[in-house]
């Protein structure tokens, strides 16, 4: 049957057959025709938009996916990696269409709109912000960790923390994704230097009478504490509205499925084999993040080469986060194009909110790293799985003929529903999770007092 449209909606989402956008994508678009503006955002080629997001998403998290196996055990561990990265493969490509279908999507708030109105408009769009202010506390946090390795702990660690901020800060200040792509081939090729430097630490000096386990039997608390691990260690990109910027800065959107390809062979593989090479030789006690497992020489080594993955990641979560904001303001307006002082004066003030707002909540909230796991699972499991359902079930319900059209497609309707229970289980398991162990670091006296070293 023919598809239907929207109403004063000439989309066409087919390529042209050039090196141009969809056709009318520019009509709709966030930043329209650039012709002629002083700033142009659509410049990045789905290359360099997959090394942007292999340098976002795979970086700290992927230091506890070792200690995941010790829990649950090694071949349990690797099957959940594996299927966790095909299944972001699949949710990725639903974004893709939905992204496609409706250019005017910048933010998980954008498509928000379009999914349940004003008010999911309005509660996609903190969550994603919040999301993305304590993913840049969490990196800030990984460079504390760093730095206090590669001296010994010689400061305060929130001292460390404050000098970590000063170069995120500075690294997220260019306006377009442009400036920051270059720089993220750095921050790809130091990740994955410091990986083969731990496992081949791990090699050399592995923990003496180590246990490593094929499966083993824990609680379910235990169990799911381990698996949001991997389960958040995709959650990058895929926190959608990172995604969706993303594709409105590409010359060619319609190429965004081969940046997530490629991101998801990366992530996918290297995980897998960092996660097992590491278990096997450090066994059931390594520790999270892993490098503090090695001998001291070999911890400084992968910290330090890490180091500017850590910088870059955090730096990408402060620029989306203002960015999010920004293009809010200023949408269809001069500011968003051209040199303005109102415009740059804006973009420096949120820039710098941004990040200090990470700062304080790192060094100044003693459960900060719990309240990373409850905005994880309050957001990131809808914006990196249960969402992605909605988006084709929405375009199939009113591009055609309704639930006739879900029944139709009864295997991608059965999907699409089981994305969005994955989501909802992931949600509410990792809220019971994170807030029991909150109850139980304040029973044993494992919380610090705020803005302690």
């Amino acid at each position: 049957m023919e598809s239907k449209s929207y109403d004063n909606d000439d989309y066409d989402s087919r390529p042209v057959q050039s090196s141009a956008r969809p056709a009318g994508y520019d009509d709709r678009d966030v930043f329209g025709h650039e012709e002629g503006n002083d700033i142009k955002y659509k410049t990045l080629s789905w290359q360099l938009v997959a090394v942007l997001m292999i340098a976002e998403i795979v970086s700290n998290g992927m230091l506890s996916l070792p200690s995941s196996l010790a829990v649950v055990g090694i071949v349990p561990g690797i099957i959940l990696i594996v299927f966790l990265g095909v299944f972001a493969t699949y949710t990725s490509w639903l974004l893709v269409k939905f992204k496609l279908r409706h250019p005017e999507v910048h933010t998980m708030g954008d498509a928000g709109k379009i999914l349940f109105g004003s008010i999911g408009r309005e509660v996609l769009a903190f969550g994603t912000v919040v999301f993305a202010i304590f993913a840049t506390g969490g990196q800030l946090l990984a460079g504390q960790i760093a730095l206090s390795a590669l001296s010994d702990g010689k400061l305060c660690l929130m001292l460390y923390t404050g000098i970590f901020a000063i170069p995120t800060l500075l690294l997220s200040l260019p306006r377009t994704l442009d400036g920051l792509s270059w720089l993220s081939v750095v921050s790809v090729a130091s990740i994955l230097i410091a990986g083969i430097v731990g496992m081949v630490a791990a090699g050399i000096e592995p923990t003496p009478d180590r246990q490593v386990d094929i499966v083993v039997t824990t609680s379910f608390f235990s169990a799911f504490i381990s698996i949001t691990n991997p389960v958040f260690a995709y959650a990058g990109h895929f926190i959608y509205s990172w995604f969706f910027v993303m594709v409105s800065e590409m010359r060619r959107p319609q190429d965004a499925m081969k940046a997530a390809l490629t991101l998801q062979t990366f992530a996918t593989t290297y995980y897998a084999v960092f996660a097992a090479v590491t278990y096997v030789y450090l066994g059931s006690a390594v520790l999270s993040p892993s490098f503090s497992s090695l001998p001291p020489k070999w911890q400084k080594a992968a910290y330090g080469i890490a180091l500017p993955n850590f910088l870059l990641a955090g730096s990408l979560y402060a620029h989306t986060a203002s960015k999010l904001v920004f293009v809010r303001i200023f949408r269809k307006s001069r500011h968003l194009h051209s040199h303005t002082v109102l415009g740059w004066a804006t973009w420096i003030f949120l820039i710098f909110l941004m990040n200090a707002s990470a700062f304080v909540l790192a060094v100044g909230v003693p459960i900060f790293n719990y309240l990373i796991g409850i905005a994880a699972s309050l957001f990131a499991a809808w914006f990196t799985y249960g969402i992605a359902g909605f988006f084709w079930l929405h375009d199939e319900y009113h591009d055609n003929d309704g639930v006739r059209a879900w029944r139709r497609s009864w295997a991608q309707t059965t999907l699409c529903v089981a994305t969005i229970a994955v989501g909802a289980f992931i949600c509410v398991a990792g809220m019971y999770v994170t807030v029991r162990a909150i109850v139980d670091a304040y029973a044993s006296g494992a919380v610090s007092s705020p803005f302690s070293c």
